[in-house]
This record gives structure tokens, sequence and C-alpha cells, in this order.
């Protein structure tokens, strides 16, 4: 009996030894690290093996609670942030060939693992803003590696874009770091998709517009950004920020001038601001015209009436036509405000009878000359309410067609 009792602590201690050793194993940090490397060692450079190695683990292993250490082998050991007396593998990120391959294949491994493992992956992007962060504590070559692996996990959804937020640290912008490291992103993410959907991502978390600040102050102009990118081989990146700038520049314009015409400001200083922003943000006057345009138009509250409406639009259009003429020196300018004045007829359904009582008037103001009209009657005009606007017109384009023949007549006769 004594003996029997005395076996039951035996066995009931050493139960528990063994679990307290699968515990140590799961949870105790070097433990962790431990089994991951050996593992990592024992699969050797097929990376196949390795992301088949790192499913299994998950099972035994306390992903949730060590993400960040897990992260840290498979980016950065040997170096980064692991201690110098432990246990080393080359199978990881920063030991692998400067390649894009071989980071598409690493890609990969991590894709495997967090869709297995969901959990991971705020913990994934939490480390991959440390390390953008402490960039400067890398190589050349391990920057590099880093940011092609980057640039293809955020074009296949595995990274969400507002990472790119640790690019904008003051010592990384400031040395030149920043702008560098997203040389060599870009390049990889605009190889694995194209530059609308690197635009489309960036615009999701409002980062489409904070391109220039990879720069510092002094550096952040379009045509230092333009050209930095231009050389490095990015000229579709150059070519988006530029369009950015550009669209960026005509919603100020069109603010500013519905301010300014609120205000009831003189023609003369509202034509001399458009033109200097013209000439400032290299906007054409096809461009602007369409602005104007859009701008007069919305500053009056319009009749529903359709039978009134007209009568009104002819008022209003009449007061702004000094400022549309400055802008129609060209005959495609001219041709882009008859599109926009189509288009907004048909939008707007109680102008659809307003078409051609806006276009004589335009005509009689010298906004509007014949070639550009005939042209828009022949064959340039929107397909938006075509048949209802050319019928509206076609007296008036004939009578323009025969005051064309009388006056070519009448130069003849003359010579």
């Amino acid at each position: 009996m004594n003996n029997q009792k005395q076996q039951k602590p035996t066995l009931s201690g050493q139960r528990f030894k063994t679990r307290k050793r699968d515990e140590k194993e799961r949870f105790d940090p070097t433990q962790f690290q431990d089994c991951i490397i050996q593992g990592l060692n024992e699969t050797g450079s097929d990376l196949e093996a390795v992301a088949k190695f790192l499913d299994a683990s998950g099972a035994k292993l306390d992903y949730r609670r060590y993400a960040e250490t897990l992260f840290d082998i498979l980016v950065a050991a040997p170096g980064g942030t692991l201690a110098d007396d432990m246990m080393h593998t080359d199978v990881c990120v920063f030991a692998a060939q400067e390649d894009l391959e071989t980071m598409q294949a690493f890609a990969q491994v991590f894709n495997k693992l967090i869709r297995r493992y969901k959990y991971l992956e705020k913990g994934f992007e939490d480390e991959v803003k440390k390390l953008l962060l402490f960039l400067k504590g890398f190589s050349e070559s391990e920057r590099n590696k880093l940011a092609m692996l980057t640039g293809i996990l955020l074009a296949n959804g595995t990274l969400n874009a507002s990472i790119l937020n640790s690019l904008y640290n003051e010592n990384l912008v400031k040395e030149g770091v920043s702008a560098a490291f997203a040389v060599k992103l870009f390049k990889s993410w605009i190889n694995e998709k194209d530059i609308n959907a690197v635009a489309a991502s960036l615009r999701k978390v409002n980062m489409d517009n904070r391109l220039m600040e990879l720069f510092p102050a002094n550096k952040q102009s379009l045509e230092h950004f333009t050209k930095y990118f231009t050389d490095a081989g990015l000229k579709e990146l150059s070519e988006y920020v530029r369009n950015q700038q550009c669209i960026g520049a005509r919603k100020e314009l069109q603010k500013e001038l519905q301010e300014q015409m609120s205000r009831g400001d003189p023609f003369k200083d509202i034509i001399l601001y458009v033109k200097e922003e013209m000439k400032k943000n290299n906007i054409s006057e096809q461009t602007v015209i369409g602005i104007i345009w859009s701008s007069v138009m919305s500053t009056v509250e319009w009749n529903k009436k359709e039978e009134l409406v007209a009568e009104q639009a002819i008022k209003h259009l009449k007061q702004y036509s000094p400022l549309l003429a400055a802008f129609t020196t060209q005959g495609q300018s001219e041709l882009t405000l008859l599109l926009k004045i189509q288009e907004y007829c048909y939008d707007n359904i109680h102008f659809m009878k307003a078409f051609q009582k806006i276009v004589v008037l335009f005509y009689k103001a010298e906004v509007l000359s014949e070639e550009p009209i005939l042209k828009w009657y022949k064959d340039a005009h929107l397909a938006k309410g075509k048949s209802v606007f050319l019928e509206q017109m076609k007296k008036f384009v004939e009578w323009l067609k025969n005051a064309e023949e009388e006056s070519e007549s009448e130069t003849e006769e003359g010579d």
C-alpha cells in the first residue's frame, strides 16, 4: 500500500514535468526561436518546404504570442533585431539572393503563412512598419531586398499601403533613404500590377497626394520628383504624380474662381489670376475653358421651368461672355466649350431647348467663331442628344455657310 501511494505522486509528477516542458517549448521565447530556426535549417533552401514547415508548426508553436519573433527570423536572421548569441539561419530574406524572382518566392512563403493563420496579418503589418523605420540599420543590399519584397506584397494585397507611412520618417527622408527605397519598392509593385492598380491602392489610404514627402521640404517640387523617378526608370510614377498635381491645381482653380465670381471681382482681375495659374501649373486653355464654364453655370439657382430657364441663361451668360472670350483664343478651346455646352444642356433637361440660343449668343459675343461651330455640326459633336441639338442648329449652320460663301465671293470680286 505504501509503495502504491509513493508511486502515484511519481507518475503524477512525471506527467506534470512533461506538460511543463511542452509549455516551455510553446511559450518560452528562446525555445520558440530555436524551434523555428532549427526547422528552417532542416528545410535547406527549398522555400516550398519552408512554407510547409511553417504551416505545420503553427499547430504546435504559439505564433500569436511570438509573431514579431517569427517575422524577425524570416526577414532579418542572422542579424537584424535578433540577439548575437542565439542560433542563426540563412533561410531568411536578408540572406537570400538580391533578385526579383527570389523575392517573389519569399512573398509566396508569407502569403501562405498569413492565409493559413489570418491572425498574423496585423502582426506582419506591424513588423514591416518597424523594419521600414529601421532601414538605416540595414545594408543597401538588405534594403533592396526588403523593398522588392514589400512591393510584391503590396501588389498581391498581403500588405496595406498604409505601411508606407513609415517612409515619411524625418531622418529617413533627410538622408535620402526613403526615396531610394521607394524606387525599388515601386518598381517591383508596378512590375506585379500596373500604375493604375498602384494608384488605386494609394488612394484608398489617402496617400496618393503625399509621394512628394519622400523628399526633404527644400526638394518637394514636381520638377525634382519627376527627374528623380524618371531617371530611376519610373516614368509612369512621375507622370502619375504630375497628373495628381494638375488635378489638385484644377480643383483649387475652380474653387478660387467660384469665390471670385461670388464676390463680383472685376473680370480683368479674374483673367489675370487664371492666366497666372495656367502658367504656374501648366494648365491648357482647353482645360481652363471647361473650368470657367462649369464655374459660371454653378453660380446661379436655375429656374425649374423650361420656358423661363433659356431667358435666364442668356441674360446670365451675356454678362460672363467677356470672361469666356478671354479663354477661347484657339479653335480647339472653342470646340471644347461647344462640347461642354452640349453636355450641360443634355444632362440638365430644362436646358435642352436652350442649346442653340446659347451658341448664337456666344457667336455674337465673339466667344465662338464660324469654323469650330461648323466642325462641331459636321463631325465633332457628342452622341448625347445629338439629334435634338443638330436639328436646333440646322438653320443657324445654313446661315453661317451662306454667310461664309458670300464673304468668299466678295473677297474674290475684290481681288
